[in-house]
């Protein structure tokens, strides 16, 4: 069975899926997270940021390269969702560290 023998929908969640899986898994082997919990957060945190914005991040990025019209709406959905997922994933390890200096700070000046 091929993309195209599938129904439209299933194609596009076919699509989303894939492209938030391949961000985050690209995401996780490029910068590895300091811990399990943390890489979990993050893992969960970009599938479903892929799967969300998918879509409208993949339109987005198509308009502004000019190239909309050349691509499918799956080619749009994979590639957004892959972008919205590597984008997330980003934010939130800087979320992370920011809270753990501003937690290192707080202890600091709490110690005697």
């Amino acid at each position: 069975m091929t993309m195209t023998e599938l129904s439209p929908a299933a194609s596009e969640w076919l699509a989303k899926t894939a492209g938030a899986f391949a961000g985050a898994a690209i995401s996780l082997a490029w910068l590895l997270p300091k811990s399990r919990r943390e890489a979990a957060l993050r893992f969960l945190g970009s599938v479903t940021a892929g799967l969300v914005f998918g879509g409208t991040a993949g339109l987005a990025a198509a308009e502004r390269l000019g190239i909309a019209a050349m691509l499918s709406p799956q080619e749009m959905l994979l590639a957004g969702s892959a972008l919205a997922s590597l984008s997330i994933w980003w934010a939130i390890g800087l979320a992370v560290r920011f809270g753990e200096k501003l937690t290192d700070r707080r202890e600091g000046r709490d110690a005697p």
